[in-house]
């Protein structure tokens, strides 16, 4: 069985479409299809099925699912600890959407400049899905926001940022007190099930403001704009840019002390992948609220 198109079928899985899988591993879609349908024949059952416009593993893609990602998993550190020509390979990302566009492109400009020859996959998510495939060694390294609970004793952390949260309001109402509009006008909430959403939930209950919500979005960059063109005021953290352009809008600081968003980079400590996480931990960090610390030894 060629691994490849194990690989193909993983993507597929993760991407949720063939498109999307084909781009990933620079294939055209009717080369990855071959790729899954040679490796159904090969195991004789069918291993993705289609569930509205996105594809979906199928029983028995399901059953192999987890089998094929330790494979792969291994083979892939099987190649990172033979190479003697400095690192190279593959590095599996992910990262939240702010950090997408904002700390993300300044450390994987400075980590291709220089390791040329090393591959990375980014794959975007919330910070809890991140979180869960780094702890089970689908990605090598994530950006989120830091959760509430104890790592596990086989993560490592480090943090790169501090967000305060402010009253996110349109530029004419510059000046007010962000616990009044808080409550009086409408408000666009910052999704819950978000880890950042919960600290902005929290302090609301804390300050015994009681918004009348209008929305409810887990997207930062969308829950600006709204507030530009006059559908509501919210409370958001003061992520890194940049922001949407063109937008009319006051940060307003709270009155209460909060916690901030803390966003981060969060990986585990396996022997096998440290080459390649090393090399993406030792890019600087360029933020104006960056904090990067040395690396531990070892």
């Amino acid at each position: 069985m060629d691994t490849r198109f194990l690989e193909s079928f993983v993507a597929v899985v993760e991407e949720g479409s063939i498109a999307g899988a084909a781009r990933r591993l620079h294939l055209t879609p009717a080369a990855l299809a071959q790729r899954i349908q040679t490796l159904e024949a090969d195991l004789g059952a069918p291993l993705l099925q289609r569930a509205g416009r996105a594809v979906v593993p199928a029983e028995a893609g399901l059953a192999i699912l987890p089998r094929a990602r330790a494979l792969l998993r291994d083979l892939r550190d099987l190649r990172d600890s033979a190479s003697e020509s400095g690192v190279s390979g593959e590095l599996r990302l992910g990262a939240i959407a702010t950090g997408l566009t904002g700390l993300l492109p300044s450390l994987l400009a400075g980590l291709a400049a220089r390791f040329p020859q090393l591959e990375v996959h980014v794959s975007p998510g919330i910070s809890s899905e991140l979180y869960q495939r780094v702890v089970a060694g689908d990605l090598d390294i994530a950006l989120i926001v830091q959760p509430e609970f104890a790592l596990p004793k086989s993560c490592d952390w480090r943090l790169l940022r501090e967000e305060p949260l402010v009253a996110l309001a349109p530029a004419v109402l510059a000046g007010q007190d962000p616990h009044i509009l808080l409550s009086a006008a409408p408000f666009i909430r910052y999704d819950r099930n978000q880890w950042g959403g919960r600290i902005a939930d929290r302090y609301l209950r804390e300050a015994r403001l009681r918004p009348r919500e209008r929305f409810e979005l887990d997207a930062l960059d969308a829950i600006a704009v709204m507030v530009d063109r006059g559908l509501g005021v919210s409370l958001v953290p003061d992520w890194a840019p940049p922001w949407p352009a063109g937008l009319s809008l006051v940060k307003l600081p709270l009155p209460l002390p909060v916690p901030p968003r803390r966003v981060g980079l969060i990986w585990t400590r396996n022997p096998a992948r440290a080459r390649v996480v090393r090399a993406f931990l030792d890019q600087p960090a360029e933020s104006g609220n960056a904090v990067a610390p040395p690396l531990p030894p070892g």
